[in-house]
């Protein structure tokens, strides 16, 4: 008898945009992209939902023009998760090994896993992902399954990234409020780093920086692992800002300046050089610097890359990140912004790109997260894959709709 074919979405709320993707679940356990819907974001600032109304409407039609663009009903979702309310820690444990002939066992790796997760949180937060880094035994790493090794001392650590239960809560009661499951809820950091490098570039070291509209998301990935993640409320739309204030112009119109003139590193010297701002000489059009305009958005790229970098801290530097710094996200569009980001950190960065062979429709940069969804979620599916980040996050949501 043949089995139902199963279909997987992934949704993406973000500040500017809803983007929802479907894919088809085939007999291999790959999946098949089939169907798209995307719709302008309201109600949410910086990641968070502020309107649940607004968020929810806007949420609603790109689901339901993705379930049209693919003739399905979705049956599970992954849902991204970003906002200035997420934090991380890293806790590390160690066990001696109980054996007496010194040979690593399945209960000395549980022992330390638990151990090294067991960090309370405060009240009101929950835990998003655990992220394991590579076990060491006997201070020597070595690598993700360490069962059947001889030694004395078994080390783990995690690191732990956790949010407001009230912040997520809201985000997975929009989507539920569309009458589908939720199946795991994913960082959108992993997710659009997933997409955005090779295994390869991850063992030898890798940046991913994701900035949208409201946020900026990032992961730093070592020995082939996340190592840490982060959120800097901070993205493209306040260099919209900074040129509405700096040029005393409408949100609208900085949009408009940024988008055609804006530019992560000044390349205008000549001060009369003057760009307008419709082009159309009707009433209201004028003209503006366009070297004011490079000088602003160029300083708040700096601003913002110089606080990731800071974030990052002492375990990041030119050896432990020998792949590069890779970029997307709509904002990643700015001219120079690679080399903006080769100032700051002090290593090659480059545009990332998606896999070859991409639908046109979805080949861009602002789509990685929502691409990268779909990819990280089924690849960690039934928690095969811990140390990739995935955590199992049924309980909190069974706790939090169990009441409603």
């Amino acid at each position: 008898m043949r089995s139902k074919a199963r279909f997987i979405g992934a949704v993406e709320i973000g500040t500017s945009k809803v983007a929802v993707l479907i894919g088809e679940m085939v007999r291999d356990g790959s999946v098949n992209l089939i169907g798209f819907g995307e719709c302008q974001s309201h109600g949410v600032i910086k990641g968070l939902v502020t309107d649940f109304k607004a968020a929810s409407d806007a949420t609603h039609s790109a689901l339901l023009a993705a379930e049209q663009s693919a003739s399905v009903k979705i049956d599970e979702v992954y849902l991204a998760q970003t906002g200035g309310h997420l934090d991380g820690f890293y806790n590390q444990a160690s066990v001696s090994v109980s054996a007496a002939d010194n040979k690593v066992s399945q209960v000395d790796i549980e022992t330390a896993c638990r151990l090294a997760k067991s960090k309370a949180l405060p009240e009101g937060r929950t835990v998003v992902h655990h992220i394991r880094r590579p076990f060491q035994l006997d201070g020597k790493m070595v690598g993700p399954n360490p069962d059947h090794l001889h030694g004395e001392r078994l080390d783990v650590g995690y690191w732990t990234v956790h949010g407001l239960e009230s912040a997520i809560a809201n985000s997975l009661h929009v989507v539920r409020g569309f009458n589908v499951l939720v199946g795991d809820i994913i960082l959108s950091s992993l997710a659009s780093g997933t997409m955005m490098t090779t295994p390869q570039d991850r063992q030898h070291g890798a940046l991913v920086i994701d900035i949208g509209a409201g946020t900026t998301d990032y992961v730093f990935y070592q020995d082939g692992s996340p190592h840490l993640t982060g959120i800097v409320p901070v993205g493209g739309g306040h260099l919209t800002n900074d040129l509405t204030l700096g040029l005393r112009v409408t949100e609208g119109q900085a949009e408009k300046l940024k988008i055609r003139h804006g530019r992560a590193l000044v390349h205008t010297r000549e001060k009369s050089d003057k760009v307008w701002l419709n082009g159309d000489f009707a009433i209201g059009d004028r003209q503006f610097p366009r070297q004011a305009i490079e000088l602003i958005t160029e300083a708040r790229v700096r601003e913002l890359f110089e606080v990731v970098k800071k974030k990052l801290g002492p375990d990041f530097g030119p050896e432990a990140c020998a792949a590069g710094v890779f970029l997307t996200g709509g904002t990643a569009k700015l001219p120079a912004i690679a080399d903006a980001a080769t100032k700051v950190f002090g290593i090659p960065a480059q545009l990332g790109e998606l896999p070859p062979g991409m639908d046109e429709k979805l080949n861009r940069p602002q789509h990685a997260t929502v691409l990268g969804l779909l990819h990280f979620g089924l690849q960690n599916r039934g928690g095969a894959n811990e140390e990739a980040g995935r955590r199992r996050p049924r309980g909190f949501i069974h706790k939090l709709f169990a009441g409603s």
